[in-house]
């Protein structure tokens, strides 16, 4: 068996700021842990909050933190217990462990609402959870799921936030033959629509402040495209559900002004901190149904079989590819959302 490297380049947040790529540690795996090449990283809202603000919501850095939880790669060595794939093996990463935490209730079936639950790259907890945007990654055998040989490892960066646009899609119901409003056109949004398209509603509006995410979003399903700003259209679209991608006060309240009597908003985007602005009222008065959705629970699986078999199309969510090496250019660029849709890390 060959000697794994003792370290690896990677993208680790500091603090407010200060985002460098350098080398970090290879940690020794333990008996039921993988050893992953990484080939591409999808760049998340999460990283870009942990580089331009220290904190990713009610997560504060308080230590360096390798970023990165949309993985892809290849085990290059497997787990001593047996667990987990062979070697060679391709596969995605989730980035999800559960755990009870401080014993608060939640849905068993629903382990994403576990109170204990971390997550890769997160600074939910001390010490933080490292993320995986590094060259060489150890990881639990439980979280690799094995691709298809016929799935480029290229769309199959998209599996994590896919599954993420998925969970939000059932947490909406049925949509087949209805009208669905997607408010927030980003990578989160276009992949809702992806979802949205495959499952048949029957038109799917998608609303954005700039003109790049709605091009990628005509292109990955949405009927139809509306500006943010056209409020007037944006209420007189009378959606059957409403998909709010965007995690502004703004977005929520041109989900709620676009919302049928009776409809169902799915709040996907994470909104700051703290107490937001929002039209109840009108949620009453209409019997709004008011969803959240957070991050998915095992739907990874039934994404990877859709994009195995073509039935969900995502390729033009990815706008960009950096090396590693060019991290830093690859944030600057994710962070402006009039230029970039999902920006994509590739490791060498």
């Amino acid at each position: 068996m060959p000697e794994l490297p003792t370290k690896s380049l990677g993208v680790v947040a500091y603090a407010k700021g200060d985002l460098r790529v350098e080398e970090v540690a290879v940690p020794v795996p333990r008996a039921h842990q993988s050893v992953v090449q990484i080939h591409y990283g999808g760049i998340c809202g999460s990283d870009l909050h942990y580089w331009l603000h220290g904190a990713a919501g009610e997560s504060i850095l308080s230590a360096p933190m390798v970023l990165g939880h949309e993985v892809v790669g290849r085990v290059v060595r497997s787990a001593a217990d047996g667990s987990g794939p062979i070697v060679g093996t391709a596969v995605a990463v989730h980035p999800a462990t559960p755990g009870p935490g401080d014993g608060s209730r939640y849905p068993l079936d629903r382990p994403n609402l576990s109170p204990g639950c971390s997550y890769l790259g997160s600074a939910a907890r001390i010490p933080h959870t490292d993320g995986a945007f590094a060259g060489i990654v150890v990881l639990d055998s439980r979280m690799l799921h094995p691709l298809p040989s016929e799935l480029p490892l290229l769309t199959a960066a998209l599996i994590e936030p896919a599954s993420v646009a998925w969970h939000a899609v059932a947490r909406a119901g049925s949509v087949r033959g209805k009208r669905v409003l997607v408010v927030g056109s980003g990578p989160i949004g276009a992949l809702v629509i992806a979802v949205l398209a495959r499952a048949g509603a029957a038109e799917i509006i998608a609303v954005d402040v700039f003109d790049k995410p709605l091009e990628v979003a005509s292109a990955v399903g949405a009927t139809r495209v509306l500006h943010a700003g056209d409020t007037d259209a944006i209420a007189a679209v009378d959606a059957d559900v409403v998909i709010e991608s965007s995690g502004s006060s703004r977005g929520l309240a041109s989900a709620v002004r676009g919302a049928t009597r009776g409809g169902r908003i799915v709040m996907v985007g994470l909104l700051p901190s703290g107490e937001q602005p929002a039209l109840i009222s009108l949620a009453i008065t209409r019997e709004l149904e008011l969803v959240g959705s957070f991050r998915f629970v095992d739907e990874i699986d039934e994404v990877i079989h859709a994009l195995s078999d073509g039935s969900l199309f995502v390729d033009p969510v990815v706008t960009h590819e950096y090396a590693v090496a060019d991290a830093l250019e690859a944030f600057e660029m994710a962070r402006d959302s009039a230029r970039s849709g999902k920006v994509l890390l590739r490791f060498p």
